[in-house]
């Protein structure tokens, strides 16, 4: 349907409703408006393109549903290669863990938890993690696996197979990427980011108390150490986006985020993400600033992204999020 075409239809059925709850009461539960989230931009310097100084926060009150995506970068038709090698110049690491954190030690294993007709899904025990954190996952009604560090998520379409997601449970970490264009390959992740009760740890984290994934239809479900809860639908997985539809068990409150994105920035043309693009609401302009510029915003939309090629993970996608709500309902 024509974007005027869906305007006019959703304008057209509520009205419709509002004039029926009019006439008839309650019969009709409210209407949620859309919401605003409030962006911050609490990024630091560096000069290594191998570590997370990238952070922007977003919090907003009564916030209970939003959708996430991966997109593809504007100039992704322009480049031939991609750029994917580590760059460990000017870091005080290389390779390893960074000196700062904790090296709890685990005995290493891979473990394919589920393998359906649309999605293969991995679990791995890494020989070193920062955080001690076991997470119980569970895949349909199989037995709860305990101590995964990361999960990952593969598409299985027109024969191949993909990664488009990952989760690390022990600290709340999420990656998601568009399927690549077939010249890249596997295709590379870029910025990262949290969703739910967001603290502090060292470095933002979300604490997760158990996972419960559905496989048909995809679908992650969140339980957090603080009683919380969050269903994670997976909407789409294309070469064009990967997107997540994210409903809170209960309404964000206080200051603390309800999501973070966190990402890489040295220079405009050494980042994971060099600039922000948002609007106020649904339907204003799009405005458009580079990461250094941006402090406090307030958006409907917002996206983090490049319009020009990076020399570190050139293919990665732009992360938005949209769709805020106060609403539980879909």
């Amino acid at each position: 349907m024509p974007f005027a075409s869906r305007v006019l239809a959703h304008s057209t059925a509520t009205a419709r409703a509002l004039g029926l709850a009019a006439l008839f009461g309650t019969g009709l539960p409210a209407l949620a408006a859309p919401a605003q989230a409030t962006v911050e931009n609490l990024t630091k310097p560096t000069r290594c393109a191998e570590e997370d100084n990238v952070s922007f926060t977003l919090s907003g009150a009564g916030v209970r549903r939003f959708q996430v995506e991966a997109l593809q970068p504007s100039y992704l038709g322009s480049i031939q290669k991609d750029i994917t090698a580590p760059d460990f110049s000017n870091c005080n690491f290389d390779g390893g863990a960074h000196p700062t954190d904790p090296a709890h030690r685990f005995t290493p294993r891979t473990e394919v938890l589920h393998d359906g007709p649309q999605w293969r899904i991995v679990g791995m025990v890494l020989p070193t993690f920062w955080r001690p954190n076991q997470v119980p996952v569970r895949i349909g009604n199989g037995a709860p696996v305990t101590g995964i560090h990361l999960l990952q998520v593969f598409a299985k379409r027109g024969g191949e197979v993909r990664e488009a997601l990952v989760l690390y449970p022990a600290d709340g970490y999420w990656r998601i990427k568009p399927l690549p264009e077939a010249r890249f390959g596997d295709g590379v992740y870029g910025s990262s980011f949290l969703m739910g009760p967001v603290e502090q740890d060292g470095r933002p984290v979300v604490n997760i108390a158990s996972i419960a994934i559905t496989p048909q239809p995809l679908s992650i479900n969140l339980r957090f150490a603080n009683g919380s809860g969050a269903a994670v639908e997976v909407a789409e997985i294309s070469r064009m986006r990967t997107a997540l539809d994210v409903t809170l068990d209960r309404p964000h409150t206080g200051t603390a985020p309800f999501a973070v994105l966190r990402s890489m920035y040295v220079t405009p043309d050494n980042a994971d993400m060099s600039e922000v693009a948002w609007k106020t609401t649904r339907f204003t302009p799009t405005r458009t600033l580079p990461l250094p510029a941006v402090t406090t915003l307030r958006a409907a939309d917002v996206r983090f992204g490049r319009s020009a090629p990076s020399r570190h993970n050139t293919s990665a996608p732009d992360i938005r999020f949209s769709d805020f709500d106060t609403s539980g309902r879909r």
